[in-house]
């Protein structure tokens, strides 16, 4: 029964030590959120004034440095390394090309996976910003103390919305970037076969 009492004792400590570092994490995601919106919005506005290229297009692209111009930025800055490896660097060499376009598609897959991390990451502090205090409040209601309970239930209801707040965001801003890098690879991989062909035709 002691030993019991000594491990119920023991959790409770955790638990409630871990409220403020939930908090503290809950206001660090608010802060990357903000920060995420302004890069999807200028990366919006870069799309937005980059016209899609057709495959009709891709067929008849004249392949010269200034080619890199008519895409989006993840799609300009893979390919001026491209026109550099190809032309300046080992041309004939398909492996230094095999690898530069994976760690670029690696690259731009990680931007999507933070925000994967936010969606599970954020709900799941909201809830334990809302059980921790509970827990504490459950303990008030014993000693009499309702403004204790409270504060702890306005704390409890504050965290779970903020938390679903900031997974909702990320699940949108998560699924619009999953799309963009899959279009942007697929022009990554176009690029450069076209690149390549032309390269090997000199």
């Amino acid at each position: 029964m002691h030993f019991g009492a000594v491990l119920k004792t023991f959790i409770y400590v955790i638990s409630s030590s871990l409220l403020y570092p939930v908090l503290f994490f809950l206001v660090v995601l608010c802060l990357l959120m903000v920060l995420f919106a302004g890069i999807f919005f200028a990366e919006w506005l870069d799309r937005a004034r980059t016209k899609r290229v057709s495959v009709d297009e891709f067929k008849d692209l004249a392949l010269d440095e200034a080619t890199g111009s008519r895409f989006p930025y993840y799609v300009r800055r893979y390919y001026a390394k491209l026109w550099d490896l190809t032309h300046r660097g080992k041309a004939a060499d398909p492996l230094h090309v095999e690898n530069l376009l994976q760690q670029e598609n690696l690259n731009l897959l990680k931007t999507v996976d933070r925000l994967k991390i936010i969606v599970r990451v954020g709900p799941s502090l909201g809830l334990m910003g809302t059980l921790i205090p509970m827990g504490t409040g459950l303990a008030a209601i014993g000693q009499g103390d309702m403004t204790r309970l409270s504060s702890d239930l306005v704390i409890a209801f504050t965290t779970t919305v903020v938390g679903l707040a900031i997974g909702i965001v990320a699940f949108i801003f998560y699924t619009l970037k999953r799309r963009w890098a899959q279009e942007d690879i697929k022009d990554m991989e176009m690029l450069t076969d076209l690149l390549l062909a032309g390269s090997n035709g000199e």
